[in-house]
């Protein structure tokens, strides 16, 4: 955004507000890293939908090649012309001096998919193509980042947990309730953007399009799946528990391990409250003001400088989610 749009809409845009209620107990440094990271998010998503909108693909795919290149060295892309580009590589590189190189490497195993991700999606916005709603449930998974933002549970939590913790079924399908919650949330709020824009991904316009549903029929069973989340949660949420308690009687470690379970299911708890309050506070879906129902009045639509880039080499790019 220019400066006049900054003083205008930054701080009702409350982007650096959400992740504030869901890592609780973050050191200030590590918070706004993920704030950052957050409203950086936003920005890309915006740049999607203008790159898409105008057709702009060799500009999309440099960019998504030099995202790439910026997980796997970060320092490199500090001073990119893009201004995108070297924000992401600012957020990567204070994201990565917290955990050590295996979680760092867990982090880009886990981007590199939402990277392509948003690729699938630029094409499907080119050709009108409105996924179906499984389709789109996959591909929201990844778009939304959900392992992104569960791994940054761990740094907030002060240690990496054990293989073991991560990949327990209780400990995902927490993790995945919590996420899906906030990506169907997500797309039960800004249906009406998005409606207004053409977009084609939304779980919304998924079930309208493949399902048959009306418009209000569309928005009760985005509510109902969103509610089912939080059931689902909170059945869980006992098991995982109990695996925080199990590690308790291992000695020091042990009680560490405990403590760091018990933060990551705590802040898995606080996206509920916070996603539900950013939605209702963030001047980003009030859609009803805007002059223009297409076009945010915080976006420029100006042209966007080419960004530079070389195609891949030796990247791997299978994330996958463990």
């Amino acid at each position: 955004m220019p400066p006049d749009k900054v003083a205008a809409y930054a701080d009702s845009l409350c982007y650096t507000d959400l992740v504030a209620g869901y890592y609780i107990g973050a050191p200030d440094e590590l918070l706004a890293a993920i704030a950052d990271l957050s409203s950086w998010f936003f920005g890309w998503d915006d740049r999607h939908d203008r790159d898409a909108v105008h057709g702009r693909a060799e500009r999309w795919a440099g960019l998504c090649r030099a995202l790439h290149r910026t997980l796997q060295d970060p320092a490199e892309q500090l001073h990119h012309a893009d201004p995108l580009v070297a924000g992401f590589a600012d957020c990567v590189t204070r994201l990565y001096s917290h955990l050590g190189r295996r979680w760092n490497e867990r982090f880009a195993r886990h981007f590199h998919p939402v990277i392509d991700a948003y690729d699938h999606e630029f094409g499907n916005r080119r050709t009108g193509t409105v996924p179906s709603v499984e389709a789109y449930i996959e591909l929201r998974r990844l778009t939304f980042a959900h392992w992104v933002w569960i791994d940054l549970l761990e740094p907030t939590a002060g240690r990496e947990l054990p293989d073991e913790v991560r990949r327990h079924p209780a400990y995902r399908e927490a993790a995945r309730a919590t996420q899906d919650f906030s990506a169907w949330y997500n797309d039960l709020c800004s249906l009406p953007k998005e409606l207004a824009g053409d977009e084609v991904h939304n779980l919304g316009i998924s079930l309208i399009h493949h399902e048959g549903l009306s418009l209000e029929e569309a928005v009760r069973e985005v509510h109902r799946r969103v509610s089912e989340c939080v059931r689902d949660f909170l059945a869980v949420e006992p098991d995982v528990l109990e695996i925080a308690d199990s590690w308790g009687g291992k000695g020091a470690e042990g009680r560490e391990v405990k403590a760091a379970i018990e933060s990551c299911v705590f802040n898995m708890r606080n996206w509920f409250s916070s996603v539900y309050w950013f939605h209702h506070e963030s001047g980003r879906y009030r859609v009803e003001s805007w002059a223009d129902q297409t076009l945010p009045p915080y976006v420029s639509d100006l042209e966007i400088p080419e960004t530079p880039g070389s195609e891949l080499a030796g990247i791997d790019l299978s994330g996958g989610e463990e």
